[in-house]
């Protein structure tokens, strides 16, 4: 092996991602080896058990095919990967023994285990479908996202004029858009609203406002609903905020709110310009009802996997319609469940 064909490899062994996609292959090949047979997995498989982007898995997976070191096999559509035991150089060969060799790593053998998970699986007939069944939402599918999901939500949603409070740059105002008359976006970072403006440029029904959440530079009852995602923690004064929000509102309009359950993780969240360590769920009820609003829900509705274990409160209110001059007599409660 001359200096090039040495600088060639190293550099290829060089990615992290590419040593792991090797040893997960190497690994089956190590265990199938009294059967002779090479032990192949898909692209799909590869990033079930390593938890990287498809594209990345297959660019890595190109690199290490042109360089000999693994080998596909094409079924339709698919390819399978499987090591190039018999087909790579010598030299190649001892590198990748000395380096699996004196590789003793946590994330190496979570990948082992995974990948005789799949093979088992695979084995025993289960479907990918089956085996996520319960804890889907943490495993990637094709085309099954976050975001595609919202997309799909939101077809059932039939908005009037919508104020994102608080906007940052447009990513929640540009799922809302095709589904409300219009959108505006208040942000008091002028980056923010620069950002905002680009990524919504093409939305007509559209428009970027500079602005505080605290003195907001709207008329009274201007919108039929108002989101305030993510701001409250960041607010100086997030009961002047919501007082705001309650004035542009319109009767009968809502407001919608997502903000982090009280935590004791403050210098950490202060760094992303938290000011407040989140609000329990009666808190923020109470807030949200001193501003003048009737309050629909407002719980802990998600809690993240990982550490600290952030968790998400959703809350959601009306503005009450104005008191007519006959208001309508009803029974109270008590009244209606009485027998006759």
């Amino acid at each position: 092996m001359d200096l090039g064909a040495a600088t060639n490899l190293l550099g290829l062994l060089g990615d992290p991602t590419r040593v792991r996609l090797v040893s997960i292959l190497a690994h089956l090949t190590d265990g199938d080896a009294a059967t002779g047979a090479a032990q192949e997995l898909s692209v799909a498989e590869l990033v079930e058990i390593t938890g990287v982007t498809q594209s990345r898995v297959s660019t890595h997976l190109g690199r290490l095919r042109e360089a000999g070191v693994v080998r596909d096999r094409r079924e339709g559509s698919s390819a399978f990967y499987s090591l190039n035991d018999a087909g790579m150089s010598e030299p190649t060969r001892k590198v990748l023994s000395l380096v699996r060799g004196e590789l003793k790593d946590a994330t190496l053998e979570a990948d082992a285990r995974r990948a005789d998970s799949v093979v088992k699986r695979r084995k025993s007939g289960v479907t990918w479908l089956e085996s996520v069944a319960g804890h889907m939402e943490r495993h990637y599918s094709p085309g099954r996202t976050w975001e595609s999901m919202a997309h799909g939500v939101l077809t059932m949603l039939q908005a009037g004029d919508v104020l994102d409070a608080g906007c940052g740059d447009g990513t929640v105002a540009s799922l809302v858009a095709p589904r409300a008359a219009s959108v505006t976006c208040l942000d008091r970072s002028p980056r923010m609203i620069e950002a905002a403006s680009s990524r919504l440029a093409s939305l007509a029904n559209v428009r970027t406002v500079l602005g505080d959440v605290h003195t907001m530079p709207f008329d009274d009852a201007s919108f039929d609903a108002v989101l305030f995602f993510h701001v409250l923690t960041c607010a100086e004064d997030p009961k002047r905020a919501l007082a705001e929000a309650a004035r542009v509102l319109r009767p009968c309009g809502t407001l919608s709110v997502l903000v982090l359950d009280a935590h004791d993780h403050a210098e950490l969240t202060a760094s992303y310009g938290h000011v407040h360590a989140g609000f329990r769920p009666r808190r923020l009820e109470s807030m949200i009802a001193a501003a003048g609003l009737e309050v629909d829900a407002c719980d802990v509705t998600s809690r993240e996997r990982r550490e600290p274990f952030f968790q998400v409160v959703t809350a959601s209110a009306r503005k009450p319609a104005p008191a007519t001059s006959s208001p309508v007599s009803r029974p109270s409660r008590a009244a209606r469940r009485s027998p006759r």
